[in-house]
């Protein structure tokens, strides 16, 4: 089961984030899968899912995925990977930098009738950002990104 899981978790890095195939999202995904990370207007589901990974692929080129560590637990799969990619498409209001990035992430999913049903994670963030950082604000707002004291 350990080796099953595991698969399906390298399916939704590889095939899905990193290969934007959104046809296999509703053969791993099982239809009641919730996404711990999601934002707040993000439909709940595979659905929902397919939003996320459209609006990731959309900004960033060359996705890729690469696991450090793999730790399986019962229904549980924990990655820590490193996400890299090119900033090609505007991001959270950050117009396109063409710069790459890689950040580490950890990533929590469990597996229920032989699909992905749950999702967490914790992301650098702070290290993304600034690798792709271009000194302007985001193009909507023209104001300074960071607060000056």
């Amino acid at each position: 089961m350990s080796e099953q899981n595991k698969r399906l978790v390298r399916r939704a890095l590889n095939e899905v984030f990193a290969g934007g195939n959104l046809t296999v999202v509703d053969e791993i995904f099982h239809p009641d899968f919730v996404n711990h990370e999601a934002g707040p207007r993000t439909p709940p589901g595979p659905a929902g899912l397919k939003v996320t990974v459209r609006w990731l692929r959309d900004a960033f080129s060359d996705l890729h995925y690469n696991i450090q560590d793999e730790i399986v637990s019962d229904d549980k799969v924990v990655v820590r990977v490193i996400s890299s990619g090119r900033h090609t498409g505007e991001f959270i209001g950050f117009k396109p930098t063409g710069k790459t990035f890689e950040a580490q992430q950890i990533h929590i999913y469990r597996i229920a009738d032989g699909k992905i049903i749950e999702h967490w994670s914790s992301r650098d963030d702070l290290t993304q950002g600034i690798q792709l950082a271009d000194s302007g604000p985001p193009a909507e707002t023209q104001e300074p990104v960071f607060a000056q004291n």
